[in-house]
């Protein structure tokens, strides 16, 4: 006798509890948290990392500066979000706890791959354990180790590895225009044009460069370096 719809009813009250048909709905409503969020993109070049996000200002008043969607994990590491960005800054601080205690045990620098390893362990133990939800945010990774990597992290505690991806509303659009337009030499002023345009193009009139939050890591430097109004627009003025 098939399952009615009444025979789902309570599977997604504990994140302990496989539906029928063997489903975490929680995780899966985690996921919809993601796709809601404002779109973030990650975008690996031949001389470093970029990370973009649209901070989405829906008030007058508010100062932009104010909102981070691209914060810093270490020196050469940087991260931006999509879904709930409470959740984020918590997953942003354990992984700046990590990359700091490594430092001290290993007297080195984090490789990108453990420290997202860990972000995904952290993230999965949230969703096996009663009295827990999962994370409501996906992470984008970005960041050079020996050489330019981008990872991204679900609210079920998979990761994977990309040349350039986007996350959150209209990603599937965006993605359709990375999949078409990146190339793998472009630099890192070819990498921010290439993320502000999706952005542009995705927003249509509701764009605003005030409201772009991008940040690079090069890979000369192995610095993470949040850029200003006026770097951005340089940037873009030498393609």
């Amino acid at each position: 006798m098939p399952a009615m719809p009444g025979d789902f009813m309570g599977y997604d009250r504990a994140i302990t509890v496989f539906s029928p048909d063997g489903r975490l709905l929680q995780v899966e409503y985690a996921r919809k948290t993601v796709q809601q969020g404002t779109p973030a993109i990650g975008v690996t070049c031949s001389d470093g990392i970029v990370l973009a996000a649209d901070k989405r200002i829906v008030e007058k008043l508010v100062v932009p500066t104010s909102i981070e969607k691209v914060m810093q994990i270490d020196k050469h590491v940087g991260v931006t979000m999509s879904g709930l960005i409470s959740d984020g800054r918590n997953l942003v601080e354990k992984a700046q706890e990590e990359s700091q205690r490594h430092k001290m045990l290993f007297d080195e620098p984090i490789d990108m791959l453990t420290l997202t390893k860990m972000v995904g362990d952290y993230k999965q133990m949230h969703t096996q354990y009663a009295g827990l939800r999962p994370f409501g945010v996906s992470l984008l990774i970005g960041g050079v180790d020996d050489k330019p990597r981008l990872f991204v992290t679900e609210p079920s505690g998979i990761f994977f590895q990309y040349k350039a991806t986007a996350i959150g509303k209209n990603a599937e659009l965006i993605n359709k225009i990375l999949e078409k337009e990146y190339k793998d030499d472009m630099d890192l002023g070819a990498g921010i044009k290439l993320c502000v345009n999706s952005l542009k193009k995705t927003l249509g009139s509701k764009f605003e460069k005030e409201r772009i939050d991008i940040a690079i890591v090069p890979l000369k430097t192995k610095k993470f370096k949040r850029l200003t109004q006026e770097e951005i627009d340089a940037y873009l003025k030498k393609r």
